[in-house]
């Protein structure tokens, strides 16, 4: 069964974290993903965070699994000819690079439409044009500049960044949608285009239920938060709501039994309208099902500190699982806080895919995160990450046709790394 984007062949300039991410599921769907490195160094990420010696971090072989390496020195006359050629024979050229590099080395949108008009270049950048769009972006930069720190937390303490990588990969999620969507075009018009994503631009993408808040409230306060029930004024900007539900069905996390010494024994619980009688009767609360004070969901807004904490009273009695086979019979929506150990030891994620187990030659098994994506027709096989510059005479070879004797005067004029044996 073929893969989805069989056939389409991705450059890949990308690192770090970002844009990985999004050549990453390119890979995965079976585009042919060049990722182009320095020589002797590549990506640098292939040695932060290093946990084993003399081999590939974590960090690196996480975010690209399923591409081809090829060390190229872009800034040597003979690179930039292999450079050419590869821009000729590729549809996508994927950077992150810092505002400006691509011409200043020389290929500018212009020049490559001019090498192949139906090139499709998608950028990753910090911000977008504006005030700041020369500024260099990192993670939590990014979460702070698009909105998520500022709502982020308990209200009056400081601001807060997620351990989900929104700003990175976030962006990098929202580009490979940007690629796809231009291949799609490019089969009606013919003719390449620039895909850009800005990272402050996918992270408030991902808030917009903040930025529909901020709008509320010229028009009274947001009764659904926390501090609407306990008299606290509202400011002017979307306050932090702590682990306040982001919608119009009120959640908290509750501790569950345990909780003094397992720090992820909490569940999140949800006080959906269509099942408040059934929360009433499992918590003991049977007279709140026709309390005025109660029944209804704008009656209950002023009350929810009240509310959960009944609810928190039953769900220490339980586990976080006993609670979900509880409720679950009920329709009652709730989730146990899962730690990266229970995460990585579930089979469900591993029977899907979800989490895969990979082997590489230099660090042995590992776990990753699959292919979050999942199509019923192209099925996904997790290859483990390139070694550095591990396929430049395959790519060489087979991708830009040229002769062995032709590969041996590009090695010989310092253009690729040494061969590999």
């Amino acid at each position: 069964m073929g893969k989805a984007l069989e056939g389409i062949k991705v450059l890949d300039f990308t690192h770090v974290q970002s844009g990985p991410t999004c050549t990453q599921l390119l890979a995965w769907f079976g585009a042919d993903v060049i990722k182009v490195e320095r020589p002797g160094i590549g990506d640098a990420t292939r040695g932060q965070l290093r946990d084993v010696p003399d081999a590939d971090s974590l960090y690196f072989t996480m975010l690209n699994h399923n591409k081809r390496s090829i060390e190229l020195n872009t800034k040597n006359e003979t690179g930039k000819e292999v450079l050419v050629r590869l821009i000729k024979t590729c549809d996508v050229l994927v950077e992150n690079f810092a505002p400006g590099a691509l011409d200043r080395m020389g290929f500018s949108w212009e020049k490559i439409q001019i090498l192949n008009s139906r090139m499709i270049l998608a950028s990753i950048k910090g911000f977008g044009p504006g005030p700041y769009e020369d500024c260099k972006v990192y993670e939590n930069i990014a979460q702070c500049a698009g909105g998520a720190a500022s709502t982020t937390g308990m209200l009056g303490d400081v601001p807060l960044v997620t351990g989900a990588q929104i700003g990175d990969s976030g962006t990098g999620l929202h580009l490979a949608f940007g690629i796809v969507t231009a291949l799609f075009h490019r089969e009606q018009s013919g003719k390449g285009q620039k895909v850009s994503a800005a990272m402050q631009d996918g992270v408030l993408n991902l808030c917009r239920v903040k930025l529909r808040d901020q709008q509320r409230l010229a028009t009274g306060p947001l009764e659904e938060y926390s501090q609407f029930g306990e008299n606290v004024p509202f400011g002017e900007a979307t306050p932090r709501a702590g682990n306040d539900s982001g919608g119009g069905q009120p959640g908290r996390i509750l501790k569950c039994k345990g909780w003094k010494k397992d720090p992820d024994s909490y569940t999140y619980f949800i006080t959906q309208a269509a099942v408040w009688k059934s929360i009433c009767d499992i918590i003991g609360k049977p007279k709140w099902k026709e309390d005025p004070n109660y029944a209804t969901p704008k009656s209950r807004l002023p009350r929810l500190n009240e509310v959960f904490g009944a609810i928190e009273e039953w769900t220490m009695t339980k586990t976080k699982f006993e609670v979900m086979d509880i409720c679950n019979e009920y329709g009652i929506p709730v989730g146990p806080i899962l730690s990266f150990k229970e995460l990585a030891e579930e089979q469900s994620l591993r029977a899907t895919g979800t989490i895969v187990e990979v082997e590489h030659p230099e660090r042995g098994k590992y776990l990753s995160v699959g292919n979050p994506v999942k199509l019923s027709d192209s099925p996904v096989e997790v290859v483990r990450s390139p070694l550095l510059g591990e396929h430049t005479q395959e790519i060489l070879c087979d991708v830009l046709q040229y002769s062995d004797k032709e590969i041996r005067d590009i090695r010989e004029s310092g253009a690729i790394g040494e061969e590999k044996k």
